[in-house]
């Protein structure tokens, strides 16, 4: 792939993986494809969906450090709003569809059901951020902004949980979310910024600008 090929698949990559999943959920309701319950089918596509693009989303920076191709960061900011995207619909589609927009049952929910009480708080963490992930935010903010971000780390693990929490029966899929999640923390680690310390040529270094600011994620 050349240069200006790796650059346009930057640019669109993002947008494919946002937006073919709403796509797909679009083209079920209109054709009923939903299953008997589609409150529940809805609830489970869109939490899986947000959960799957913040896992994408935290996958950058390895990607980044294995590959050395510092442009795919731009992805990033873009990916993890289309995370929050799907948390927002899920969140729509419990309160508007699932609980009636009834304030009494939600509240009961949030304090009475584990799994629920950390995705309410996985839902804040991210609306926080997503708020802040302006590039006037960075400027005011400084070096407290990148100690802010680190809090997706936090996020994705209650989305994790909460994911974990709510399966009544096969938990291998919860699992496999749970796995990568704890790779992606594991390469976090400092031992393994070793790797990012060997020359460019060993990593196969493409070049490319240099990181932005929120690479610190």
């Amino acid at each position: 792939m050349n240069a200006r090929a790796r650059i346009l698949w930057t640019k669109a990559a993002p947008w494919v993986m946002g937006l073919l999943p709403l796509a797909l959920l679009v083209r079920g309701m209109l054709a009923g494809e939903l299953g008997a319950d589609p409150v529940e089918t809805l609830l489970h596509q869109t939490g899986t969906w947000g959960l799957i693009l913040l896992l994408v989303t935290l996958s950058v920076t390895p990607l980044r450090r294995l590959s050395g191709w510092n442009r795919v960061v731009k992805m990033r900011r873009l990916l993890g709003l289309f995370a929050y995207f799907y948390g927002v619909l899920h969140v729509g589609v419990y309160v508007v569809l699932d609980q009636a927009l009834a304030p009494a049952f939600i509240v009961e929910d949030v304090i009475e059901r584990p799994y629920v009480t950390a995705g309410a708080g996985a839902f804040l963490i991210l609306s926080l951020l997503a708020v802040t992930s302006t590039r006037g935010w960075i400027r005011r903010l400084g070096r407290r902004w990148q100690r802010l971000h680190r809090l997706v780390y936090v996020a994705g693990a209650l989305v994790v949980v909460h994911f974990f929490w709510q399966v009544k029966a096969d938990t291998r899929e919860a699992l496999v979310f749970a796995s990568v999640y704890a790779a992606l923390m594991l390469f976090r680690l400092p031992w393994s910024r070793l790797f990012s310390a060997l020359p460019a040529t060993a990593r196969g270094d493409r070049g490319g600008p240099t990181p932005t600011p929120t690479s610190g994620r």
